[in-house]
């Protein structure tokens, strides 16, 4: 049988009319990168032939937590230690013409929880101008808790499940240009 895995995917593309590549981030489950191509295509139809993957990872271990997946009815019969966040920062360096942008990923028992953590990090730490958030008091741009958006499909049939690990495992980053008609050999 399969592993399912929770992929974090940089998505590029340069839909119709743009003058310059755009990016979003796609969370998906599943059990290899070449099976997330149809769900990535749905997730991003402007996007058209010139959408390919800048990044990914397979998600396992974040801030103290082994992540498994499990069928939705499996999670409602567990206790979940913690939530998974996206949390996307934004900020400005001094004379550079663009708004940089930080992703992270962040285990917390709630979403204050997660924004506080997202506070110390070396972005937040180190950007010259982040523009602030009037609800959230920091650059965030984004927060969301994971499952919540996930493709309605894979959200009905599976769940994020977050236990304590003692192991310190970082998952690893892929980078590169990876256009989605030659996945066959990755991940």
């Amino acid at each position: 049988m399969q592993e399912f895995k929770l992929y974090m995917l940089l998505l590029g593309a340069k839909p119709p009319g743009r003058h310059t590549e755009q990016h979003d981030i796609f969370f998906t489950i599943s059990t290899s990168l070449k099976e997330c191509v149809p769900g990535i295509r749905q997730f991003w139809p402007e996007g058209g032939r010139t959408t390919h993957i800048d990044a990914w990872r397979n998600v396992n271990f974040i801030g103290g937590f082994t992540l498994n997946i499990v069928s939705r009815e499996e999670k409602n019969d567990k206790k979940n230690y913690a939530t998974l966040f996206f949390v996307n920062l934004g900020g400005y360096k001094a004379n550079e013409f663009e708004e940089f942008h930080y992703k992270l990923i962040i285990a917390a028992p709630d979403k204050d929880t997660a924004i506080r953590q997202a506070k110390k990090s070396a972005f937040f730490r180190h950007n010259d101008s982040p523009h602030v958030d009037d609800k959230y008091g920091i650059d965030v741009d984004d927060i969301f808790n994971v499952e919540d958006i996930l493709p309605d499909e894979i959200r009905a049939r599976y769940a994020i499940q977050l236990t304590p690990s003692a192991e310190a495992q970082e998952d690893e980053i892929h980078l590169g240009y990876f256009k989605l008609d030659n996945l066959d050999n990755l991940g």
